[in-house]
């Protein structure tokens, strides 16, 4: 059953049960979990120097496609990382979905009309490749000590370290991290073993996943049906993946018998109905679940860190889950890294729980919007849904009132304590602090895009239309105790202002984006997400809130 071969992860000895070898006194970070959120922070450390070693159970990838759709805002991240070109040529581009009610389509939606953009709004890429190819990156990185087969059975945090004990075939070993990130997804040893609060719930409607391999003439689109022919009490979504695989997610009901609907016979009764007689697949992965929406209160407990589904899950409908929690790595990694290295108090960990909690909330109310439409809890909630549907036939208005999963977009955070400020002018569709930075093409001597050009470190762009006030020493005046890009975009290609580097917007893309005029200018952090924004370029501004959005100095 299945056509992928898992890959099977060597055991090492770890040097703590190695006689004679060097063992670390502490650790500077240990994450627990090399799934795609422990993977990617993995990665983002170690390239921004800070060695990091890896704890996971296991000796292979996620088993079952699991987490399929990887959004634009992940592929950015993973980019910076080196691993996304890879993911995008083997996964399934996608931007368009349908909704349809019983065999009718109702409307159709692009999730990027907008064009000139480096990614596509959606691949569909399996989950076990994305964490494959996680891994594999993370063998040509130095810095990244992967332990499998290392179960993580205590933790005791002190003061200035968390103390791990780990079950290994060689048997148990205890090592010292000065910071634990708990990446070990919704089942979290961690986040038992410190008996925090899981808040939230778990919906009664039951849902069977099944994957199957099948050669089908069906386009890049995600497919929704309410009450289709071929199940017509209920929903169906339908997705294409790599290598010639479907997604189909069949909505059962609250009192479907689970044991009977996940066996193959059950499965393949409802896929040929749906496909017709003469259809033939093989069986990838099948799954029957419940619909989760619960998070941790806060995500940083003193040294112990919670990121992904061991701080907060959704259901799958909106694509918010793993997304999410690669987006919790981007918003941490650059944070962590300044604390370990010394440049930055311990206090800035306090924003990531603040910017993450705010996201994980903002996804569950989005999440819970879709499972209360999708599954109505009661009669009359049902009345009002099918009301909508058949609204949604003929009248466009209807049509922004169905909801089979809000999809995954970034979440901002405006109430952020790392705002640097800027004036208050009206910016139009500009995006606001919190929000990432747009992308757009850039012109250069090799093509390169805002999201490339701004990547990984703290960025000053300034939108000029000629080189002249352009101070060249301002990289120096700016003070900063990490390194800062000055970026000067330009309309004309030819042109280089001595002291900055010079991004050619010749399409004025980016500019639209922006809302910018000649002196426009905005403050990025590392994970491309707007600090500040102010009408004029000012150095003082500028350095003093490089200082606030690097955590600096207080709120």
């Amino acid at each position: 059953m299945g056509s992928y071969v898992y890959p099977r992860y060597a055991y090492v000895p770890p040097p703590e049960l190695t006689v004679g070898a060097c063992v670390a006194s502490t650790y500077p970070v240990v994450i627990v979990g090399a799934g795609l959120v422990g993977l990617t922070l993995a990665l983002d450390l170690a390239l921004k120097g800070v060695p990091v070693t890896v704890l996971d159970e296991d000796d292979t990838v996620s088993i079952g496609s699991r987490s399929i759709c990887q959004a634009q805002r992940t592929l950015e991240i993973w980019h910076r990382l080196g691993v996304a070109d890879r993911m995008v040529a083997k996964g399934v581009t996608w931007d368009t979905g349908e909704v349809y009610v019983g065999d009718r389509q109702v409307y159709r939606f692009n999730m990027q009309p907008d064009p000139g953009q480096r990614f596509p709004a959606f691949i569909n890429l399996q989950q076990y490749y994305c964490e494959q190819f996680l891994v594999e990156r993370c063998g040509e990185v130095a810095g990244v000590d992967l332990r499998f087969r290392n179960k993580v059975i205590d933790v005791r945090p002190g003061n200035d370290h968390v103390a791990v004990d780990v079950h290994t075939p060689d048997g148990r070993y205890t090592l010292r991290a000065a910071w634990l990130v708990a990446c070990d997804g919704v089942r979290s040893a961690v986040r038992t073993l410190l008996k925090l609060p899981y808040e939230g719930e778990v919906f009664d409607d039951q849902f069977l996943i099944a994957d199957i391999r099948m050669r089908a003439d069906l386009p890049n689109i995600r497919k929704y049906w309410f009450y289709p022919p071929f199940h017509p009490q209920n929903s169906v979504l339908l997705h294409r993946q790599a290598d010639d695989v479907l997604r189909v997610d069949f909505q059962l009901g609250r009192d479907a018998d689970a044991e009977a609907e996940r066996r193959i016979e059950a499965i393949d009764r409802r896929l040929g109905v749906m496909f017709g007689p003469a259809a033939r697949w093989d069986h990838e992965w099948s799954s029957v679940y419940k619909f989760t929406c619960r998070t941790l209160p806060r995500f940083v407990h003193g040294r112990v860190i919670f990121a992904g589904d061991a701080a907060h899950v959704v259901s799958p409908f909106g694509a918010r889950g793993g997304n999410s929690g690669v987006q919790d790595a981007d918003n941490l990694g650059w944070k962590l890294a300044l604390v370990v290295q010394g440049i930055a108090p311990a206090s800035l960990l306090e924003s990531y729980s603040h910017e993450r909690v705010q996201a994980a909330r903002e996804n569950i109310r989005q999440s819970t919007r879709s499972t209360d439409f999708i599954t109505p809890k009661f009669p009359a909630s049902r009345v009002l849904r099918d009301a909508v549907l058949d609204l949604a036939r003929d009248f466009p208005f209807a049509r922004a009132m169905v909801n089979s999963g809000r999809l995954s977009r970034p979440t901002g955070c405006s109430d952020s304590p790392l705002h640097a400020g800027g004036a208050a002018e009206d910016w139009g569709p500009a995006p606001p602090p919190g929000d990432v930075l747009p992308d757009a093409p850039l012109a250069d001597d090799n093509d390169i895009w805002a999201t490339e050009a701004v990547a990984g470190r703290f960025a000053v762009v300034t939108f000029a239309d000629t080189p002249d006030g352009l101070p060249s020493d301002a990289a120096a005046r700016l003070a900063a105790p990490f390194p800062v890009a000055c970026l000067a975009v330009m309309r004309d290609a030819g042109a280089r202002p001595a002291g900055w580097d010079a991004l050619h917007d010749t399409k004025g893309m980016l500019a639209r984006r922006c809302d910018a005029r000649p002196g426009t200018t905005y403050l990025v952090r590392p994970d491309q997400v707007i600090a500040g924004r102010w009408r004029a370029l000012d150095l003082a501004a500028l350095a003093a809130g490089l200082r606030r959005a690097a955590g600096l100095v207080e709120g």
